[in-house]
């Protein structure tokens, strides 16, 4: 499973440990990748990327830190831009490894991605091209905030010229004051022709507790989180 959103910020971290735990209380082993991070701290065992932590501590599982996180940057900028001024060169074939790795320890792998379907890896590569080579069905996070219709569309749109399989969507309130809630839910529904697996209200602080339960039930039940090939 790849989770990807319709914008950095909204919320993806959030929703993929919340799956993690979802899948952990159904008697799954699940790994989980940041494949790609940036925005990270030094420490005595090299760089290490909050949202890679929080993966693993979801997981439960003893994952080796290079193995979820091959690729870890300092500052908190695009990681093509970031790894450019590394004189390092995001490898797709790299990650691809690393999670045929993760498989042998994992029943199911949440993979998060960074940004957007669309972010840049290199000056060819984007996420959505990581994705592809994963063979992975793609979760959606939408992060609703005004504007987040052209967002969701546009996501939508991309995924679908792509051909890429799309698990479903999960919406990610990250502006407690939006106006018309309810009616910005709807015209998601209407946008990607399903419900939403779930609605995660604005609480920054659930990272650590969330466990989205019927979304990853539905996923089991409708055999969403199988590879492709």
């Amino acid at each position: 499973m790849f989770v990807t959103g319709t914008d950095t910020g909204v919320g993806k971290t959030v929703v993929a440990c919340g799956l993690v735990r979802g899948l952990r209380e159904s008697g799954l082993r699940v790994g989980v990748m940041k494949p790609v991070a940036s925005g990270s701290r030094p420490t005595g065992a090299g760089l290490r990327n909050e949202d890679a932590e929080a993966l693993i501590a979801a997981s439960g599982l003893a994952l080796p830190y290079a193995d979820v996180n091959p690729y870890c940057f300092e500052p908190a900028i695009s990681p093509h831009i970031a790894a450019d001024e590394a004189n390092i060169s995001i490898d797709l074939d790299t990650i691809v490894e690393k999670y045929h790795q993760l498989e042998s320890r994992a029943e199911v792998i949440v993979v998060e991605g960074a940004g957007g379907w669309l972010a840049p890896l290199n000056l060819r590569e984007t996420m959505a091209d990581l994705a592809e080579a994963l063979q992975v069905p793609v979760l959606v996070v939408v992060g609703v905030k005004l504007g987040c219709l052209n967002h969701a569309r546009l996501t939508h749109e991309a995924l679908r010229l792509r051909e890429a399989r799309m698990a479903g969507w999960v919406a990610c309130v990250v502006d407690p004051h939006l106006a018309r809630l309810a009616e910005n839910l709807a015209t998601l529904e209407r946008l990607f022709g399903t419900r939403a697996l779930g609605v995660v209200p604005y609480a920054p602080e659930r990272v650590a507790t969330l466990c989205l339960r019927e979304a990853a039930q539905s996923l089991l039940r409708d055999k969403l989180l199988m590879r492709l090939e």
